[in-house]
């Protein structure tokens, strides 16, 4: 990974203003769960999704999941299409059909160009109930 063009430490909640949520639907549910991931965040805080793209979610109960750091208890629960494209930060609240899920936690690479992994933080890692044609919601607090 090349070396970011500013510190990182700089980019706090503050720097980002007022956004549109970023929405999409599920297409496809996984059922999968990793006691030891070895998961890599990256450093980035947000990510621009863009109209049209499919995204693996992903959950973790541990509370140190950060930007930059890592995590192992993961459970990938669907891939989704973004259908309302915008800015996604870490923080920001993920609803499932309306249902709250959990806190944004950080962005995994691994997989990329063909999909990103948006990793959020929730209470257990229980599989959540969702279906696909299930919405996504990932918005400012």
């Amino acid at each position: 990974m090349t070396k970011p063009p500013y510190d990182l430490r700089r980019i706090t909640p503050d720097v980002y203003g007022d956004r549109r949520p970023v929405s999409g639907e599920v297409v496809a549910l996984l059922h999968v769960y990793f006691e030891d991931r070895g998961l890599k965040l990256i450093e980035a805080k947000s990510r621009a999704m863009q109209r049209g793209e499919i995204h693996e979610l992903m959950i973790t109960d541990e509370q140190g999941a950060v930007p930059g750091g890592g995590v192992n208890r993961v459970r990938a629960v669907a891939f989704f299409e973004v259908e309302v494209g915008g800015l996604a930060v870490v923080g920001d609240e993920v609803t499932t059909s309306g249902r709250p899920l959990g806190t944004l936690a950080g962005y995994d690479l691994t997989h990329m160009p063909n999909h990103m992994g948006v990793l959020v933080k929730t209470r257990s890692v229980e599989e959540p109930e969702m279906g696909v044609g299930g919405r996504v919601l990932i918005r400012h607090p």
